[in-house]
């Protein structure tokens, strides 16, 4: 399940996929447009800034943007970095992997399953970028 600060993410990022090459976007734009709080909302952008997801400007005309194509950020990697693992157990983890205790991860069929349910979720997210989040009839156009 996303977390409130991830689904908080998508929002904003909804945003600014729409208004992508329209220079940077306001705190206080996003948060009004997407009803976010604005102190979570600066913590979430400051977050996906430092990740290199987002840049920003300061001063007048100032605010926040994407900083590459929409279409060269995955979906994987926003709740990667806003959430952490996308997988539902420690041990089938790609990039958090943990040893589960008190488990025997060959004998384990729950860990088999899980796996599964990983690679599946991978298969969507990973094929799925920021440009997805387009919202509106300008998406049903391209």
């Amino acid at each position: 399940m996303l977390s409130r600060k991830a689904q908080y993410a998508f929002r904003a990022l909804t945003h600014l996929v729409d208004k992508y090459e329209q220079g940077p976007v306001l705190i206080s734009e996003i948060a009004k447009k997407k009803k976010i709080p604005v102190k979570f909302l600066e913590n979430i952008l400051l977050q996906l800034r430092k990740a290199d997801v987002l840049e920003s400007k300061k001063g007048k005309g100032g605010g926040y943007y994407i900083k590459d194509d929409p279409a060269r950020t995955t979906i994987a990697a926003v709740i990667r970095i806003v959430d952490g693992p996308i997988a539902m157990l420690p041990c089938v983890s790609l990039n958090f992997y943990e040893k589960c205790s008190n488990c025997d991860q060959r004998n384990c069929g729950l860990h088999e399953i899980m796996e599964s349910v990983r690679d599946a979720t991978l298969g969507v997210l990973e094929n799925r970028t920021l440009k997805d989040l387009k919202s509106g009839k300008e998406a049903q156009r391209d």
